[in-house]
């Protein structure tokens, strides 16, 4: 099922130059990964002091497209520059989702929107990235199937904020936009787990 993970590869060859130019200068995959954590700890903050200004929610789809890119020029780093280390792998996945919930959560406290399917999302998303991970436990290579993996969910929170800010209320549309979320990535853990048993079987 086609996602916007598809697009990595092209958007790898966009940053390329700038992973070229940071590993020159020293700068490491981890210290990326790093910052794009810290990126995630202040747009979530800003987010949740700012969520019914149209600022905060405004500011989230580029935050979420810097995360995006420093998330791939990380992986850049370590692979085509041998910087590949356990450490860095540990911080790729926890960085991941730590970012999610930070980014994400804050929409739970907005007015109008329904609060227990944004945490129902989030808590979804933690459970797409630890079946993700967990193919790798059983022999199988990292999973990133869809519909709804990291790069859908940037999509998704990133259009909805840019709706909220430029003043459209939150209403049953984003009830049933959750709820389809919700129901999606429950469908992206089934597919992950299947490919990854497909794999090693």
């Amino acid at each position: 099922m086609p996602t916007v993970y598809d697009f990595k590869p092209r958007f790898q060859g966009l940053l390329r130059p700038i992973s070229d130019r940071l590993a020159r200068a020293g700068i490491t995959a981890n210290q990326v990964t790093v910052a794009a954590l810290l990126l995630s700890a202040v747009g979530g903050g800003a987010l949740l002091w700012e969520v019914s200004r149209p600022i905060g929610l405004l500011a989230l789809p580029l935050v979420l497209l810097v995360r995006m890119a420093l998330n791939a020029i990380d992986g850049m780093l370590a692979r085509e520059h041998g910087q590949q280390s356990s450490l860095g792998a540990v911080l790729n996945e926890l960085g991941d989702v730590l970012s999610d919930i930070m980014l994400y959560l804050p929409f739970a406290v907005l007015a109008g929107a329904p609060a227990a399917l944004v945490v129902g999302v989030v808590l979804a998303a933690l459970l797409v990235e630890m079946t993700g991970v967990v193919g790798v436990q059983i022999g199988a290579g990292r999973r990133y199937e869809g519909p709804v993996g990291k790069s859908d969910r940037a999509v998704l929170f990133g259009g909805v904020g840019l709706l909220l800010g430029v003043g459209v209320m939150p209403g049953a549309w984003l009830t049933w936009l959750m709820a389809l979320a919700f129901v999606l990535s429950l469908v992206t853990v089934v597919n992950r787990v299947r490919a990854a048993l497909r794999e090693v079987a």
